[in-house]
Formats: structure tokens, C-alpha cells, sequence
């Protein structure tokens, strides 16, 4: 039985890299068909990532950090907190449209009580 598993587990080993070399060499294949479009079309081989719009800019890790240590603008959460205290909001968010554009909610009548 020992000898059985290790005979079915050597398969699936073999299985397993061939199936790798296959998917390798079509990689390759495809490759040398794009290598040789772009020589004959007399066209530059681009890299990858970038024939697949994608580029790989060394600046972005530091722009996000430097960004994450700005103040972060006020939410539109924070404009509503603060003028309901009757406090100033610098730059206060604008909602566009009017009141008439709401269509899903019913207005209601206060009622003190």
C-alpha cells in the first residue's frame, strides 16, 4: 500500500510539472510572438506592465505618506456638527440641487410634546 501512494504521489508530481512547463513555455511563446511583431513593425518592445497600461512610479509610496500626514479636509459630518453648535466650518460643503429633488422620504410635521 506505501508503495501505491508513493507511485500515485510521483505521478501527480510529474503531472504537476509538466503542466508548470507547459504554462511556461506558453508564456515564452507568446512573448517571442510580441518580440517579433515589434521588430517587424519596427516598433520598441515595451515591458509588460506597461502594454498593459500599468507603471511603476517610485515616487507614489512617498506621495501617500506625505499625504497621510496632511490635515484631512472637514467631512460633510463635521460641517453639519459644527453648524448646528453655530460654530464656523473654513471651507463648508455645498449640496447641490434643492430641497424639491428628494423624492424618497415624506416630510413631517413637528409636533412638540
Amino acid at each position: 500500500m506505501n508503495f501505491i501512494l508513493r507511485v500515485i504521489l510521483l505521478l501527480l508530481g510529474l503531472v504537476f510539472a509538466a503542466s508548470l512547463a507547459v504554462a511556461v513555455m506558453l508564456l515564452a511563446a507568446v512573448w517571442g510572438v510580441r518580440y517579433a511583431w515589434a521588430r517587424l513593425t519596427g516598433k520598441p518592445v515595451t515591458p509588460w506592465m506597461a502594454s498593459m497600461g500599468g507603471r511603476f512610479n517610485p515616487r507614489s509610496g512617498f506621495d501617500r505618506f506625505r499625504n497621510a500626514a496632511k490635515p484631512a479636509e472637514p467631512t460633510a459630518a463635521d460641517v453639519a456638527n459644527a453648524r448646528a453648535r453655530g460654530e464656523s466650518v473654513a471651507r463648508p460643503e455645498r449640496i447641490r440641487g434643492s430641497v424639491s429633488d428628494v423624492t424618497d422620504v415624506a416630510p413631517k410635521s413637528v409636533s412638540r410634546g
